[in-house]
């Protein structure tokens, strides 16, 4: 302290103990998260004191003392895709609630980028990690061994798909195969796909589920470009179909709903129209796909619930995840033939 009472360095632990009348135990375990029960009274008034004092928590310190942080730590491909953007709503919804913080890395889907993350995550020693980003068929050797590095810190690993401690799983090729069927059913015979690279696990479990479902019916993939997740991708690979000739009453599959729009810009773009011309469906259910015009045909996946369900695998000792339902939606993008 200075000689008018200010203080000149950071309060402590000790301070907050003194302030609220407790004891150093008492205070630790309701500013450091204990899992011990504390009487209200008391945490009212260590709550209380750590307010005025102006004191906050030693993260490191936690950790160390636990083996993990407070820290639930998510991985996503891209953080502009509303994809992730949904599922990370959902692991901060459940983060939010077990008093947890969310911290988010992007990966771009890049193996090198992915594995370097992995292992700058585990000086943080977080409490659980995400790895939301769709990935290659074969995992990347690098990737697997920071995911299994995790284990001896005490932190649990969740993947969508495989690869971690827990699995979170969509049935991308069954919901594709639903589309395809329901597709033919409204009379569509041809169809052009767009997906991203193949050996991307994502986007090769729906195309292989649309053409299944749409052959099965009756109906033909004509053609089939490949590219990435982005929008740029699906308006670049309808720009070149358009440029190879598009016959009106063509279905266009795109892997995603982000995807899609971008196809649905280029048919604009290209002197086409979308719907009664060519026909446009997408996968995921993401917000945008019911704010254009026309509104997109897709593939509902609850996305957020996905995310809340990712966070509590990573603290629920006997979690097992729910079953999940996809749901095709038909809308004006697909108007029949």
């Amino acid at each position: 302290m200075t000689a008018d009472g200010t203080r000149t360095s950071p309060p402590t632990l000790h301070d907050v103990a003194r302030a609220a009348g407790v004891s150093l135990a008492t205070a630790s375990r309701v500013l450091n998260g204990s899992e011990r029960k504390v009487a209200e009274s008391f945490r009212e008034r260590v709550e209380k004191a750590a307010d005025e004092l102006g004191y906050t928590a030693n993260a490191s310190a936690q950790a160390t003392a636990r083996g993990t942080s407070a820290v639930i730590a998510l991985l996503v491909a891209d953080i502009a895709d509303p994809y992730f953007g949904q599922i990370a709503a959902g692991v901060a919804r459940g983060a939010d609630a077990e008093g947890l913080i969310v911290t988010v890395a992007i990966t771009e889907r890049d193996a090198d980028r992915e594995a370097k993350i992995l292992r700058a995550l585990r000086g943080q020693r977080p409490r659980g990690v995400i790895l939301a980003a769709s990935r290659a068929e074969t995992a990347d050797d690098r990737t697997t061994a920071e995911l299994a590095a995790f284990a001896p810190l005490g932190g649990r690993t969740v993947t969508f798909g495989e690869g971690g401690d827990r699995s979170i799983r969509i049935d991308n090729r069954g919901g594709a195969e639903r589309l395809g069927r329901e597709m033919a059913a409204l009379g569509y015979r041809r169809a052009i796909a767009i997906g991203a690279d193949e050996g991307v696990r994502t986007s090769d479990d729906r195309l292989a589920g649309f053409a299944a479902g749409f052959g099965d019916s009756g109906g033909r993939i004509e053609r089939v470009y490949r590219g990435s997740f982005e929008r740029e991708s699906g308006a670049a690979s309808m720009t070149t179909a358009l440029t190879e000739g598009v016959d009106a009453g063509t279905l266009v599959f795109a892997l995603s709903d982000v995807v899609a729009v971008g196809a649905m810009t280029a048919i604009r773009d290209g002197g086409r129209s979308v719907g009664d011309d060519i026909a446009v469906c997408g996968f995921d259910d993401v917000p945008v796909s019911r704010d254009v015009t026309p509104r997109l045909t897709t593939v509902r996946v609850p996305l957020a619930d996905l995310g809340y369900e990712a966070f509590r695998a990573t603290v629920d000792a006997e979690w097992q995840q729910p079953p999940l339902e996809l749901e095709v939606v038909v809308r004006e993008s697909t108007p029949g033939l």
